[in-house]
């Protein structure tokens, strides 16, 4: 009988990237199956249990499913039962960019009901309501290509599920908007900013010394102490609620300077911590 160590169950907003998501679980060595009704997945699963060759197993679910997907949730539950870890992968992206990527696949929406293709991602958003509040991670593709998702996904399920936390801090701009796949949001504009500083606003927080010049601010290393002393209080509280991946997002203006600079010192921190890191610059070199 199959010991499966992980049970990812991967949906989301069409066009967001389940596709791609798919194909990096295959490479990553997960049994995948795209499409299953959701009132078959508990009896996909017992099937799966009786295999030997099998520890990894991923499910795409979407809204192809139609009125079977409300019995999403109450499925997974029911693997739940069976004492297999199940992972909700949820993909999301922004309105306008999946218009754009549905247009350019020059696919009708499986919702649009032959009407317009934003009316068929409303309908599909009031579908995956539930599912998405229930997700265990979250990823935004609005602003990533095939190969950051990739990156997202390997970053997340590169191993058997470990007991500890898993992180992903994204830097960004206040300008461009918070990410919407975010469990924590940290603001930076508190410290000085670089740009005023002729010879580092071309430069970016990837450079040493923005770096240098953001981390030596005196309240740059009182942050990062309360804040990973923050995210050490909030573990165990979460890995009880069986919450692995957490997505830090850390802003300023404009996501260059300062949101960079310290992104990579809190990833620095955490991983000297123990806990597995992703750091990934959403808006830098947008402007």
């Amino acid at each position: 009988m199959s010991n499966i160590n992980e049970f990812v169950l991967v949906t989301g907003m069409t066009g967001a990237g389940r596709g791609t998501a798919a194909k990096v679980l295959e490479k990553l060595g997960y049994y995948v199956i795209d499409n299953l009704p959701a009132p078959m997945i508990s009896d996909a699963v017992a099937t799966i249990l009786k295999a030997d060759d099998i520890d990894r197993f991923a499910l795409v679910v979407d809204a192809r499913s139609g009125n079977f997907f409300g019995a999403l949730v109450e499925e997974v539950e029911r693997v739940k039962e069976t004492g297999v870890a199940v992972r909700i992968l949820y993909l999301e992206a922004a309105d306008e960019v999946l218009v754009r990527r549905q247009e350019a696949a020059r696919r009708p929406h499986p919702l649009s009901r032959e009407g317009r293709l934003v009316d068929g991602f409303l309908r599909e958003r009031q579908l995956l309501r539930d599912v998405r509040a229930a997700a265990d991670i979250v990823i935004d593709t609005t602003r990533l290509n095939v190969h950051q998702l990739a990156q997202r996904m390997q970053s997340a399920f590169d191993a058997p599920q470990r007991h500890g936390l898993r992180a992903t801090i994204v830097s960004f701009g206040f300008k461009y908007g918070v990410p919407i796949d975010a469990d924590m949001v940290a603001d930076m504009r508190f410290l000085p900013n670089p740009y005023w500083v002729d010879e580092l606003r071309p430069l970016s927080g990837l450079d040493q010394p923005v770096r240098e010049y953001v981390e030596k601010q005196p309240r740059s290393a009182e942050f990062l102490d309360s804040y990973v002393d923050l995210i050490a209080l909030l573990t165990d509280g979460f890995l009880h609620e069986d919450k692995h991946f957490l997505t830090l997002a850390i802003g300023c203006t404009g996501g260059r300077h300062r949101s960079v600079a310290m992104s990579e010192a809190l990833g620095g921190r955490l991983r000297s911590h123990g806990v597995s890191t992703l750091v990934v610059h959403r808006d830098l070199g947008r402007e």
